[in-house]
């Protein structure tokens, strides 16, 4: 049950006033045509969200950039080390669970600003606080939790605030647009750190995130309002487009559990978590060890943590293009064609040699690296856009969890054991493994499906 914003229209009929079955309204009507249309303020969401994903990039790169300068001066091991990166990828998983949980239950539309502000802030202060306060490795240690809640929270509610925002047609494009804050983040990362590290010390480091997250949620403030959404709305009805929703904002009513049963009553959230673990389990075996696949082939640390980097490169073109694709061919064909290609590009990194051949594969990789994760958000907003906040939440909280408590140790193992060599194999494999749940999930984009007339 929900409780929804008034001046809101029917689920089974269209903004011009025409009949449609509550199935085939459920349905993304795909896009007409390559170039995506909206209005002037939801290109504005579009650029606060995307600043807002650049941001939690920056903070998530922000600790491996300065962890030996922290290391020196609290004087602590590598397992204390690792401690901290646990204890902040802790409160991540809380976060996205967490936050995507109260998005849904405050309200969708407009509504979201303010969850997802209240996430933000709490990133933003857990900087301040971090320059302020971190004068023991314990104090450190605590201040990454609240850190860690903001980056896992604002990413589920970020998406689903862009999602509502832009006409259903696009939306693959907007969210694929908005994702590229994530390797276009990895790249600014090395160079405000560098600045900041050598004008001053490690910790004023962490003072970039409140500076950059401010102006964002103030932007947001002012943008993500009922009044702007409603112009929005009446934009998109005026062309006869697609609302993302039919109504401004919904607010879960039910039981407290309601949003998450949900996101889990739908077979496209639960086939759509395995498929992002896989994903996420793949991503995390490749790029742990690749500095020391890369020092062990006579690399400078220098030299290989740079080029580890490359796929950040070319990752953004790939968001970009397979998010507005999807829009037209379908989720699901976007989604086969780049699990094939991830395993392509795993198998490749058998044969790197060297810095060029380690340019030329990453930056192959980085076109399909980062794009499954917007065209399956895109995909859970289109299945369950009343709970849209959850279900990337619980894909989040549960993909990124399980992956990263066993990815990293089960390479580390395989590595040792056979070579990097079948370390990549195994990689391909698990990502080919995620056509199984693929088959499973059911096609959402109307344009796409056979089993829906196709507009003449």
């Amino acid at each position: 049950m929900s409780e929804r914003d008034d001046g809101e229209i029917p689920q089974d009929q269209s903004p011009d006033g025409r009949a449609i079955s509550r199935a085939d309204s459920e349905l993304n009507p795909g896009a007409s045509s390559w170039i995506p249309r909206a209005p002037a303020l939801s290109w504005w969401t579009l650029l606060i969200t995307t600043l807002a994903i650049l941001m939690t990039s920056v903070d998530h790169g922000i600790l491996p950039a300065v962890l030996p300068a922290i290391q020196e001066e609290y004087g602590i091991s590598n397992a204390q080390a690792g401690l901290i990166n646990s204890v902040y990828f802790a409160g991540l998983v809380a976060g996205g669970l967490l936050f995507g949980y109260i998005a849904d239950r405050v309200g969708t539309g407009y509504r979201r600003t303010w969850t997802w502000n209240v996430a933000m802030l709490i990133g933003i202060v857990g900087g301040a606080m971090t320059f302020g306060l971190a004068g023991s490795y314990i104090a450190f240690l605590l201040l990454r939790i609240p850190m860690g809640i903001s980056r896992g929270g604002s990413e589920p509610v970020n998406v689903a605030l862009v999602s509502e925002w832009w006409p259903k047609e696009h939306r693959g494009f907007a969210v694929g647009v908005h994702h590229t804050g994530f390797p276009l983040g990895q790249f600014l990362t090395g160079a405000l750190i560098a600045v900041v590290l050598g004008a001053a010390g490690w910790k004023e480091a962490f003072l970039v995130i409140p500076l950059l997250g401010l102006p964002i949620i103030i932007m947001q403030a002012f943008v993500g309002t009922r009044r702007n959404q409603q112009k929005v709305y009446d934009w998109i009805d005026q062309r006869q487009m697609t609302r993302p929703l039919p109504e401004l904002t919904t607010r879960s009513a039910g039981s407290l559990l309601e949003p998450v049963k949900d996101a889990l009553r739908h077979a496209n959230v639960r086939w759509s978590v395995l498929l992002i673990f896989l994903f996420l389990w793949g991503e995390a075996g490749a790029v742990t060890f690749l500095t020391v696949q890369f020092t062990g082939l006579g690399m400078s640390f220098a030299q290989a943590a740079l080029i580890a980097g490359a796929s950040g490169i070319t990752g953004w073109v790939g968001q970009v293009v397979w998010g507005t694709a999807s829009d037209r061919i379908g989720r699901k064909f976007s989604i086969a064609f780049l699990i094939v290609g991830w395993a392509i590009t795993l198998l490749a990194m058998i044969f790197i040699s060297g810095p060029a051949s380690a340019w030329v594969v990453l930056l192959a990789w980085g076109l399909f690296r980062n794009a499954p994760f917007p065209v399956v958000y895109a995909l859970l907003v289109d299945s369950v856009p009343r709970s849209a906040g959850t279900a990337m939440g619980i894909m989040i909280g549960v993909a990124l969890g399980v992956s990263g408590i066993f990815a990293s140790l089960v390479a580390g193992i395989v590595i040792d054991s056979f070579g990097f060599a079948w370390h990549y194999v195994l990689l391909a494999a698990i990502c080919l493994l995620g056509l199984i749940p693929l088959a499973r999930i059911e096609e959402t984009v109307a344009i796409a499906r056979r089993d829906v007339p196709r507009p003449s």
